[in-house]
């Protein structure tokens, strides 16, 4: 497990069975597995195709899963081998809730966790859920 933020870890699918007890949410974006996380541990599956680009409305749903718990929990996001399309979800939320650019993202979770190895294309689903969220924002009362 690699911790990214004071909020966000990445970890694989040994941490996603057995998480540790200071985590209080987790996020699992593989799709070939199953976990039964304990009662407490508030959970969601969105689940994504190992190697394979990421569909934006997959990448939306996780950034407003984080964004939702982030204040309250630390969160555990995981996928088979905590290097790819987990690092990738934590990018996105970093980019969309927190701002930072996708370089800056991408350097400090390439620092905290060695063999990050973000989805293909992801620099540009994520590009697609920030005008998402942006159009969302910016819609006038109806």
């Amino acid at each position: 497990m690699h911790m990214i933020t004071s909020r966000v870890s990445v970890g694989n699918r040994e941490d996603a069975r057995e998480i540790p007890p200071t985590f209080s949410a987790l996020l699992l974006v593989a799709e070939e597995f199953e976990v039964q996380p304990a009662p407490w541990i508030e959970y969601a599956k969105i689940p994504l195709t190992e190697y394979a680009a990421a569909n934006v409305d997959a990448v939306a749903r996780a950034v407003e899963w984080i964004e939702r718990r982030i204040e309250t929990n630390r969160i555990l996001v995981c996928c088979r081998a905590g290097m790819g399309r987990s690092v990738s979800m934590v990018l996105a939320y970093l980019c969309c809730v927190e701002g930072m650019t996708y370089a800056d993202a991408e350097r400090l979770v390439k620092a905290r966790r060695p063999g990050a190895s973000p989805l293909p294309d992801i620099e540009r689903v994520i590009e697609s859920v920030q005008e998402r969220r942006r159009t969302r924002t910016c819609r006038p009362p109806s």
